[in-house]
């Protein structure tokens, strides 16, 4: 059949289906001489677009599908494809695969969807006789050919007539095939649509999910904080209440220090007032000396007064002095006490202030989500601020030059002198250097590359949900 194995695209369309008007065949001889290779002349009119799988076979006359074809050759694409124009081709059919019987055939233009675009008119591979180039001068071939040359006309009009209405069912079918692509591809199109909103629904209802699981992992821990600051604050009140107890007992102890230095006052005036006697005593025993033979039994009398004097002032001064150490005592003691209340209550202010900054960054995250999501939800009841400190009463009047007081101010002095991380409450010596100390800090930290802010490593879950916030906008 062909020079190339490839088989032609064919159809089973029937002839009703065909456009025979888009290709002219053109010069078709009414006969071929057999052994020679046959020039197919056609035109493409500017109804057809060729493609690359077009090809132009020869059919038996009387053939009824694409599949009956006898031979083909692939039609070449022109070279100058210009749809407004008609085109002019040919092709040449080898002698080898051409018909050898005398049947009438004819070419047909078929496209690559087994579509007969155009056919010419009957033709014949036979050899030429005398009887094709001499005059015909019988009567009875006179008729035969006239008969043949009616049906032949008769067939022509048929087909044109055909052809036409074959034309208009062309017209038609490409109208409703085209209100079908674009039909088809409005129903693609609003398929396209309809799964993207699909996924894009998804995709919404698992934000919307996971939203749900951050918010209710978000209330558990407010919950959480506001126990921890409802018990800091118990914890608060009540050292509030030992150290207002141990300012009551400090002021006791400074009045009984007080009577203790009143008492002291009148011991010394005491003191002075003996001192004077004794002294008055021994003028008069200088006065005395004189006569002293005469006064002797008297002034054994008065030494041994003057020793009673004596015993009884030691008894008194070691007394006082007793009493004065217990006070010193007692007063160290206390100061002691008050120190290491004062150290819990700022060690528990630190955490409260801690606790309070922590509480105040997850309610700006938890009203971040809550904007995003567009829903109203209850406001939590904001944590009342922890009291600021009772500054401590002014001590005055103290005796040994108010030391307790100098005390305080040096506690605060040395504590201020120290460095001491927020985060681990780890204690630094004061020489170390101020890059020692922030590096260690740092390490505590961890800083969002977005927006530089920072959170301690112990809350990794906030500061992966802050992550997780910066992906949603």
């Amino acid at each position: 059949m062909d020079e190339t194995s490839d088989e032609p695209p064919t159809s089973a369309v029937l002839l009703d289906n065909c456009h025979f008007s888009q290709v002219v065949f053109n010069n078709v001889e009414k006969f071929y001489v057999p052994g020679g290779d046959v020039t197919c002349y056609y035109t493409l009119t500017q109804n057809i677009v060729p493609r690359g799988k077009d090809w132009v076979g020869i059919f038996r006359v009387g053939w009824k599908t694409t599949r009956e074809y006898y031979t083909f050759m692939w039609a070449p694409l022109p070279s100058d494809a210009r749809g407004d124009t008609a085109v002019q081709q040919q092709i040449q059919f080898k002698a080898y695969y051409l018909p050898k019987d005398d049947e009438y055939y004819q070419f047909c233009y078929v496209d690559q969807d087994g579509v007969v675009r155009g056919a010419s008119v009957p033709f014949q591979f036979r050899a030429e006789t005398e009887d094709d180039i001499l005059v015909v001068t019988t009567q009875g071939e006179v008729e035969e050919i006239e008969l043949q040359n009616r049906n032949l006309h008769k067939e022509n009009e048929e087909l044109q007539a055909s052809c036409a209405s074959l034309q208009k069912q062309n017209i038609d079918l490409q109208e409703e095939l085209n209100k079908t692509q674009e039909l088809q591809n409005s129903l693609e199109s609003l398929r396209c649509n309809t799964e993207k909103l699909e996924l894009e629904l998804n995709s919404l209802k698992k934000e919307n999910k996971h939203l749900k699981e951050l918010d209710d992992c978000r209330e558990a821990e407010l919950h959480q904080l506001k126990e921890q600051i409802q018990n800091v604050t118990s914890d608060k009140e009540h050292l509030e209440t030992r150290l207002k107890t141990a300012l009551d007992r400090m002021d006791q102890l400074q009045s009984q220090v007080l009577n203790y230095e009143k008492e002291v006052e009148n011991l010394s005036h005491m003191d002075r007032d003996k001192t004077e006697q004794l002294e008055s005593l021994k003028e008069e025993n200088r006065q005395l000396c004189v006569t002293r033979t005469q006064q002797k039994e008297q002034n054994k009398k008065l030494g041994h007064c003057m020793e009673y004097l004596k015993g009884s002032k030691a008894k008194r001064s070691l007394c006082l002095s007793r009493c004065l150490q217990n006070g010193q005592q007692q007063n160290h003691d206390l100061m002691k006490e008050l120190e290491e209340q004062k150290r819990l209550f700022q060690i528990l202010q630190a955490k409260k202030n801690e606790a309070d900054e922590e509480n105040q960054k997850l309610r700006e995250e938890n009203d971040r989500l809550l904007r995003r999501l567009s829903q109203e939800v209850s406001s939590f009841s904001v944590v009342s601020q922890a009291q600021a400190p009772i500054p401590a009463p002014e001590v005055g009047g103290l005796l040994f030059g108010n030391s307790c007081s100098d005390f305080i101010c040096n506690y605060f002095v040395l504590q201020a002198s120290i460095r001491k991380c927020p985060i681990c409450d780890e204690v630094f010596p004061e020489d170390i250097e101020t890059s020692q100390y922030e590096v260690h800090v740092q390490s505590h930290l961890l800083e969002c590359p977005l927006c530089s802010e920072t959170f301690e490593k112990s809350n990794k879950q906030v500061f992966d949900d802050h992550i997780f916030c910066h992906g949603l906008e």
